[in-house]
C-alpha cells in the first residue's frame, strides 16, 4: 500500500517557521508549534505524558521524597520496579544520562591502569572512562555491511583478544548501534565468562528491547547473559532528556564498588523532574505498553511495505546485510545515493521542503529515530516525501539508471563505503599518558608518525581515526587529509580549521 497525501506537509503548503524568537524558550516553544516532525530524540516525540507545572514540583532531597545516592524509600521501590519490568536483577536510576552508567561501569570493572577491551565505535563517554582511569585500550574493529555503516561485533574477535592478552579485564560492546545494528551478545557474554570477565553492554539505544510482542525487536541483553546493561530512557521510550538505567545483572561486578563510582559521576543533587518523568515513563509501559507496542509494529511494518516501491531510494533491511547479526527496524536509515544525493543533502530536502527533523546525516544516508510515541502522520509524511524526491531527482539519473541492474549494489558515494578509512593504528601510549604528556603544536599535513595528544573523527557517526596514544602513519595521514579536502566533518582537534594538531613531544 501506498500512504495517502492526506496529512502529508508537501512544498507548497502553509507551515510554521519556528525560527522565530529571541530566546531559547521563545524558539524552543515555536518548535513545539510548528508543523516540523521530529524523527529524532527524545523518545516522547513531543507528546505529553501526564505531568503538573515543572515548576511547582521541582524539589531537592526533602523528607519524604528519599536520597538517590542512598534510596530507601519512594526511589528504591521505583528502581526495584524498573528491575522486575526490564528484567533485571537491579536497577538504578540515571540523571545524568548513558554518559555516567557508562563512567560508572567501566570504573568498576577496570582496576586503574587496567586494560579494557572495547568496540572501537562506542560511545565518547568510554573513551573518557578509559582517560580518567588510565586504561589500556584494546580496540575491536566491527566490519562495515553493505550499506556501509559499521557492522556487528564479531564473537570470535573477542575470542582472538582474550586469549591474546588474558590480563583484559572487561569486554564492552555497543549493540545496538547509533545505526540499530545488534551484535551476537548471548555469544559474545559465554565467550567473556568463560575468560572470568564481565561483559559491559552500551544498549543505550535499545531501551525499548524487552518490550513488544516476540520477534519485534531484538532481544536485550539483559536477557542474553550481560553483565552491566546501560540505557537511555529518553532516546526511544517516553521519558525526558538525560535520562537513563544501569542494570546490574551478575556477581562478577561488587555492587558496592558501582554504587560509589554511580556517587561520582551522578549530579549530587538529581533532579525529581526527571526522575518524575521515568517513573511516568514505567506507569505508561505497563499499563499501555503492549498495546502501544502492537499498534507501533504496524505502523512500522506498513512503512517498510509502503517503500519497497521506490526505485532509487534505499532503506537498510539487517536481514540481507552481511556483518550484520540483528537489526532493530525501529532505526530508518534511508540513503538517496543512487540518485545523486549526499546524506547531508536529502536531510536538508527533507528539512526544509517537508519539515520532518531527521536525526542525523551522514556521508550517504540520513538516520530517522522512531519510537511508541510516533504517530501514524509522521510515517505518512516521510514516505510521501520519499516517493516525492524520486519524482523530483529521479529524471536526472534515469538515463543512468536503465542500464543498471536492478540488483546491483548502489555506486559507492562516499569514501565509507570502501572501508579504507577505518583501522586500529598503533597504540604507543595509554591515552592518559599522551594527553598528559609534555605536547607541542604541528601541522596536520607534517605529523605523519607523530603520536597523538587528539582525537581526529569523522562525524557523523564520531568513530575516532585517531586517538591519544597512537601513532599517525602516513597511510591513515593520507586517508585524513583526503576526508578533509571533500568538505567531510572531522572533529576532535582543538583547532577549528583543522590544519594544525597537538602531538606528544619528542
Amino acid at each position: 500500500m501506498m500512504y495517502s497525501q492526506e496529512n502529508s506537509s508537501l512544498p507548497g503548503q502553509p507551515a510554521t517557521d519556528f525560527r522565530e524568537g529571541s530566546s531559547l524558550l521563545e524558539q524552543l516553544a515555536a518548535y513545539s508549534r510548528s508543523d516540523f516532525y521530529p524523527f529524532h530524540m527524545p523518545g516522547h516525540k513531543r507528546t505529553p505524558l501526564p505531568f503538573p507545572n515543572p515548576w511547582t514540583v521541582d524539589i531537592t532531597e526533602i523528607e519524604g521524597f528519599d536520597n538517590l545516592h542512598r534510596p530507601e524509600g519512594i526511589l528504591k521501590e521505583l528502581q526495584e520496579e524498573t528491575a522486575r519490568l526490564f528484567g533485571a536483577r537491579q536497577s538504578f536510576l540515571l540523571v545524568n544520562g548513558s554518559t555516567c552508567g557508562l563512567l560508572a561501569a567501566v570504573s568498576a570493572c577496570v582496576k586503574r591502569g587496567g586494560k579494557l577491551l572495547l568496540s572501537r565505535n562506542c560511545h565518547k563517554s568510554v573513551y573518557h572512562a578509559v582517560y580518567l582511569r588510565d586504561l589500556t585500550p584494546v580496540y575491536l574493529l566491527p566490519k562495515l555491511t553493505d550499506f556501509g555503516v559499521m557492522g556487528s561485533l564479531e564473537p570470535e574477535e573477542v575470542e582472538r583478544a582474550l586469549r591474546a592478552q588474558p590480563d583484559i579485564q572487561a569486554v564492552l560492546a555497543v549493540s545496538p548501534t547509533y545505526d540499530g545494528v545488534v551484535s551476537d551478545i548471548e555469544r559474545i557474554a559465554a565467550i567473556t565468562h568463560r575468560h572470568g570477565v564481565p561483559l559491559i553492554v552500551d544498549e543505550a539505544h535499545g531501551a525499548h528491547f524487552p518490550f513488544g510482542e516476540e520477534g519485534l525487536f531484538p532481544t536485550s541483553a539483559l536477557e542474553l547473559g550481560a553483565d552491566l546493561v546501560v540505557q537511555s530512557l529518553h532516546k526511544t521510550l517516553p521519558a525526558f532528556t538525560q535520562t537513563a538505567l544501569l542494570h546490574l545483572n551478575t556477581e562478577l561486578v561488587e555492587e558496592a564498588v558501582l554504587k560509589r563510582f554511580l556517587g561520582i559521576y551522578q549530579s549530587s543533587s538529581p533532579s525529581y523532574l526527571l526522575m518524575a518523568s521515568m517513573a511516568q515513563c514505567m506507569e505508561l509501559l505497563k499499563k499501555e505498553g503492549p498495546r502501544r507496542f502492537v499498534d507501533f509494529g504496524k505502523r512500522l511494518s506498513r512503512f517498510y511495505q509502503s517503500c519497497r516501491r521506490l526505485s532509487h531510494i534505499r532503506l537498510f533491511d539487517g536481514h540481507t546485510e552481511a556483518h550484520c547479526f540483528a537489526w532493530d527496524r525501529s532505526k530508518l536509515l534511508i540513503s538517496a545515493s543512487e540518485l545523486g544525493l549526499s546524506g547531508q543533502e536529502l536531510y536538508q530536502i527533507l528539512l526544509r521542503e517537508y519539515h520532518l527533523q531527521m536525526e542525523m546525516a551522514s556521508g550517504h544516508y540520513v538516520l530517522a529515530l522512531t519510537s511508541l510515541m510516533d504517530r501514524e502522520e509522521g510515517f505518512a509524511r516521510l514516505a510521501e516525501a520519499l516517493f516525492q524526491i524520486e519524482r523530483d531527482y529521479g529524471a536526472e539519473t534515469a538515463g543512468a539508471l536503465r542500464h543498471t541492474a536492478p540488483d546491483a549494489a548502489p555506486a559507492p558515494f562516499t569514501p565509507l563505503h570502501s572501508g579504507d578509512i577505518y583501522r586500529i593504528p598503533r597504540l604507543a601510549m595509554t591515552p592518559a599518558r599522551a594527553m598528559e604528556a609534555p605536547g607541542r603544536t604541528v601541522l596536520l599535513k607534517d605529523s605523519a608518525g607523530a603520536v597523538s595528544q587528539e582525537y581526529i573523527c569523522l562525524y557523523p557517526p564520531g568513530i575516532p581515526l585517531l586517538a591519544p596514544g597512537e601513532v599517525l602513519d602516513e597511510d591513515l595521514l593520507t586517508v585524513i587529509l583526503k576526508l578533509k579536502d571533500s568538505g567531510l566533518s572531522l572533529e576532535g582537534l582543538s583547532d577549528p580549521t583543522n590544519t594544525r594538531i597537538n602531538i606528544v613531544k619528542s
